[in-house]
């Protein structure tokens, strides 16, 4: 409950913590989207939503600049996704069986078959996605894909990513009606944001369902 409350209040956790650390909250920031994009075991961080929250309050005349922000969470975005394909890379195999328990085999099996779907373009369609955005890296990995061409997908989706919420926070963050019921935009974004995930699965249960009847 209070990871909800503090999810659909960012704006008010942001603000805490800006006045407690003030311009430390760059390195909590460039923490938390380290590890929704590097850390397998944290897909439930709400990134989407964080940077927007950020951009924001840079608009509303706090210490945090937006061009700064773009920046140093870009950075955070493409250092996590590099360190996730490369632990993809040696504990993949084990993750396909189910032998890591903290990572869970049917986001695994989910993201690859988005995977099988879309090739390297995962890489950059997966950072407007949750939880495929934190697999995707780590599937990338241990499906070998070399690197250099993982790379440049991790670039241009990072930078992409990042930028569209900065841009979309700082840009519309500060109107009265999205400060007054930030919590609706909250929302709209994880909707948005969960779209792909219903149409593929819609989509999957279709073609499943016509293979089974014929």
């Amino acid at each position: 409950m209070d990871f909800f409350k503090m999810l659909f209040h960012l704006d008010d956790a942001l603000k805490g913590i800006i006045q407690q650390y003030g311009t430390l909250t760059y390195l909590i920031l460039f923490g938390i989207i380290f590890a929704e994009t590097g850390l397998v075991i944290l897909p439930f961080l709400p990134g989407d939503s964080l940077i927007f929250a950020a951009a924001a309050l840079a608009a509303d005349g706090t210490v945090l600049n937006p061009l700064l922000l773009f920046v140093i969470l870009s950075i955070a975005a493409i250092v996590g996704d590099t360190v996730n394909y490369w632990v993809g890379n040696k504990l993949g195999d084990r993750a396909y069986k189910g032998e890591i328990k903290y990572i869970k085999k049917e986001y695994i099996e989910r993201t690859h078959a988005f995977f099988e779907k879309h090739g390297g373009k995962t890489i950059f369609l997966a950072r407007f996605v949750p939880i495929v955005r934190t697999f995707a890296p780590f599937v990338a990995g241990a499906s070998k894909m070399s690197y250099s061409y993982f790379f440049t997908y991790n670039i241009v989706g990072g930078l992409v990513w990042v930028g569209i919420f900065t841009f979309l926070g700082y840009t519309f963050g500060n109107i009265d009606f999205v400060k007054k019921n930030f919590e609706l935009v909250i929302v709209a974004i994880l909707v948005l944001s969960v779209v792909p995930i219903i149409f593929e699965w819609l989509k999957a249960h279709m073609e499943t369902k016509k293979v089974s009847s014929q």
